[in-house]
């Protein structure tokens, strides 16, 4: 974006960890996630011996998902923070810069990006290093906020945070990162209400969405294949970011460190 001759770059903050838990905790979270899982099944093909990642956050859907893979990480941002996954046996948790992935190349079969796009600093270098990670022929699926839809304007919900996108827009990024677009799936045609009385109507918001305004869906899903018949240039980078311990023990300096320094 452009202002006065100078360009601007749109810096999304994370939605923080807290208020994501809080959200799925909260009667509106749990119904915004059955809808989101029923479209991701709807596209959602068996792989044999799946490597998934959660990129972001997405352990609500990888609980669903994780029972038929030969293992699961969730994968979440540093700027997010991160909790325990799954909280029922071992940690799959790994707190991450999402364009600097701790995996070798060809490594993982499917990611699944929830909450993760939409705040990516640089969304293309983001989707190039998971093309990097991602196996021949892997699947990348992406849920992000619809720009045209009632949720990406509503600030009470993680949906409202972050850059929307329209459906050529994610088509068009997809293909300048060496993917190619499949399957779509829409969800979240109902409104973010938190009264009851519009909860209740869920079902037929969404089964009337479907057909009616699909365009005006809350989110909007593609699954999209990892391309190898055209190559990425590969150059050695120096990382863009620094991570800084919260606390940074320095020790009380002696009496004899503080005259040399001095002189």
């Amino acid at each position: 974006m452009k202002s006065n001759g100078r360009l601007i770059t749109f810096m999304a903050m994370h939605a923080d960890i807290v208020d994501l838990r809080q959200f799925y905790h909260s009667e509106l979270g749990r119904l915004a996630e059955q809808s989101i899982a029923m479209a991701l099944s709807s596209i959602w093909s068996r792989l044999p011996e799946e490597r998934l990642v959660g990129l972001g956050y997405a352990v609500p859907y990888l609980d669903r998902f994780r029972a038929d893979t030969e293992r699961t990480f969730a994968f979440m941002p540093a700027g997010q923070g991160a909790v325990n996954w799954p909280v029922d046996s071992v940690s799959s948790t790994a707190l991450i810069f999402d364009e600097e992935l701790p995996l070798p190349d060809s490594s993982i079969d499917r990611v699944l990006m929830v909450h993760s796009l939409e705040f990516a600093e640089s969304p293309r270098e983001t989707l190039k290093e998971l093309w990097r990670v991602l196996a021949p022929g892997g699947r990348l699926v992406i849920v992000v906020p619809n720009r045209r839809g009632v949720w990406a304007r509503m600030e009470h919900t993680p949906f409202g945070s972050g850059r929307p996108y329209s459906r050529g827009q994610l088509t068009s990024l997809l293909r300048e990162t060496n993917f190619t677009p499949g399957a779509t799936a829409e969800a979240l045609f109902f409104p973010p209400s938190k009264l009851r009385a519009v909860l209740r109507l869920r079902r037929a918001f969404e089964r009337v969405g479907r057909t009616l305004w699909p365009a005006f869906s809350g989110v909007i899903i593609v699954e999209a294949q990892k391309r190898l018949y055209q190559g990425l240039p590969v150059a050695v980078r120096a990382s863009r970011r620094v991570f800084v311990p919260v606390l940074a023990p320095r020790g009380i300096p002696t009496t004899r460190d503080s005259v040399q320094l001095d002189g």
